[in-house]
């Protein structure tokens, strides 16, 4: 791309010159309002950095939650031991049990469970802890000579308010999930209180989300890792923060903790976002209208969604498709976001792989090289805007840390955009060099794919809360 602090970089590649000028007149005002140039993403850095530390200062439901994990001793890729882990999210129970080697590497062994209809409306922790019974059984787990109990690290990915290392009390259920008398409870009291009735040998001693869990792994084999994030179905990231930093935390200031921030919710109030009308349509008719809308413009569950709001405006209009639709398009969430990566990396000359997405899988009558070169053009707009907010949240985070970038830094990333939208680690690293500087990005920062990391990461916090434990002893 071109000079990317100008809006003009973000409009020329998207003209069609084979194209009616109505197509192109929209197309362009469609790329005008999805474009992010580098002084957008001057104004959002700003404001993060803003909104961060008001959300260290106190809580805010107007600023980034900044939540306080109770965790604050950094892997060293030294630690050895097999320890367990749980990572229960919205559709299956991973249980795993992770060797550390100490030389920063690991195997990992693992079952996943789909969780039941059942499970997800009454029996959820004591399905939870028959799961857990299965694998020990299977895999012959007992605890150490001279221990009651295998430690456990749980990473929950519900909302919770978390109280301690090993306790957090349940804010609400989603997912689908409606399990009774668990919401203002203590999730580690209820999921070993399950253990007991069922007389499984373990002790949860950590519970953790999905990215303090990619933070860990990460910095387990990488030690220089500064911060963890998803890029995926939904997205967020966690940070080490110095603790005199956050005036909110009353115990002790020294060392530092891990933050997680819950950036999906940032700037919901759309001050510097760059908030289309395909945007609005998509949050009036969420669940959770006005909230989340960051998330809603850069992770997976929602990009294809803008697109399918984009190109249904481009029918209404009768530029597109020759102002049909098909029963498909016409219902919410039909266009994934992985048909936007198929899409996004077709370069055959006629567009094949585009018009067998539009024909064959969204059902729409024949398409013509034109309108296959719009839909491509749309889908790439999009995307490009998803990973430059992307980038913009990451380098903000990282430059509220400027005293950690005269070294080397590392960042742990998981999450299906990361892995498999086109180019996307390519250009998370183009625009950070902008904000970052060519110096640091191209010599000292690295990005790193944590695999799996919300279970090894559980794992690896359970094993720094039982040396410390042990260390008391």
């Amino acid at each position: 791309m071109a000079d990317t602090n100008d809006i003009q970089a973000f409009i020329q590649p998207y003209h069609i010159p084979e194209a009616s000028d109505e197509l192109n007149a929209s197309l362009k005002t469609m790329a005008e309002g999805f474009a992010v140039t580098d002084g957008m993403i001057r104004k959002i850095i700003t404001e993060f950095h803003r909104s961060m530390k008001q959300g260290l200062a106190g809580d805010d439901q107007n600023e980034l939650p900044m939540i306080p994990t109770f965790v604050n001793r950094r892997p060293t890729g030294r630690e050895t031991g097999s320890f367990l882990a749980l990572d229960l999210g919205g559709t299956n129970l991973r249980v795993c049990q992770v060797t550390l080697n100490g030389d920063t590497t690991y195997e990992l062994v693992q079952q996943k469970f789909t969780i039941t209809l059942e499970a997800k409306a009454s029996r959820l922790w004591d399905f939870v802890a028959e799961c857990v019974g299965v694998f020990l059984e299977e895999h012959d787990l007992k605890p150490d000579p001279g221990r009651r109990t295998i430690p456990c690290g749980f990473t929950f990915s519900f909302p919770i308010f978390q109280t301690g290392i090993a306790s957090g009390n349940l804010s609400m259920w989603n997912k689908g999930f409606t399990v009774p008398n668990s919401v203002g409870r203590d999730v580690v009291n209820l999921t070993q209180s399950a253990f007991q009735r069922h007389h499984v040998p373990v002790e949860v001693v950590a519970v953790v989300n999905d990215t303090v869990g990619t933070l860990m792994t990460s910095g387990y084999s990488y030690p220089d890792t500064q911060m963890g994030i998803i890029f995926g179905t939904g997205t967020n990231a966690a940070y080490w923060e110095d603790l005199k930093n956050v005036g909110k935390w009353e115990g002790d200031k020294g060392g530092e903790m891990v933050i997680n921030l819950e950036w999906g919710a940032f700037d919901n109030a759309t001050t510097v976002l760059p908030f289309t009308m395909h945007d609005n349509k998509l949050n009036r008719k969420s669940s959770n209208h006005g909230l989340q809308v960051y998330e809603k413009m850069i992770s997976g569950l929602f990009l294809g969604e803008v697109v399918r709001n984009a190109l249904l405006y481009l029918v209404d209009q009768r530029l597109l498709f020759g102002g049909r639709s098909s029963e498909i398009l016409n219902k919410s969430y039909t266009f994934d976001t992985a048909y936007m990566s198929e899409i996004v990396a077709d370069s055959s000359p006629d567009l094949k792989v585009v018009q067998t997405v539009l024909e064959s899988t969204l059902d729409l009558p024949p398409t013509t090289l034109i309108d296959r070169k719009a839909v491509q053009n749309v889908c790439n707009m999009i995307g490009t805007r998803g990973v430059r907010l992307s980038a913009a949240a990451m380098a903000a985070v990282l430059l509220s840390r400027p005293e950690l970038l005269t070294s080397s830094v590392s960042v742990g990333i998981d999450g299906s955009m990361y892995q498999f939208y086109p180019n996307f680690e390519r250009d998370l690293y183009d625009v950070s060099r902008v904000f970052l500087g060519a110096n640091f990005v191209d010599n000292r920062l690295k990005l790193r794919l944590a695999k799996d990391g919300s279970g090894v990461g559980a794992a690896i916090v359970a094993m720094t809360v039982d040396q410390e434990r042990n260390a008391k002893a």
